[in-house]
């Protein structure tokens, strides 16, 4: 998966299976950078500064990202 940075956030585009996602936030961006340094996504959101009212959010977003195989977990 390759990030390319735009002004709203990103482009993500996964070179297996040719998907493009949109990461419409560059706080979304951050928090996919960094999630391979944190135990879970909840820790990874938490870390960033994400607020609790914003949360549920970011998780459907990532949920999002993981069901189009853009993120993994480990």
């Amino acid at each position: 998966m390759a990030l390319r940075p735009e002004p709203f956030g990103a482009l993500a585009y996964h070179f297996g299976n040719r998907r493009l996602s949109f990461l419409k936030t560059p706080l979304l961006v951050t928090v996919v950078e960094g999630l391979h340094k944190h135990r879970s996504a909840q820790a990874a959101l938490s870390a960033h500064g994400v607020t609790e009212h914003e949360q549920r959010a970011y998780l459907n977003a990532l949920a999002s990202l993981a069901r189009a195989e853009m993120i993994v977990r480990d």
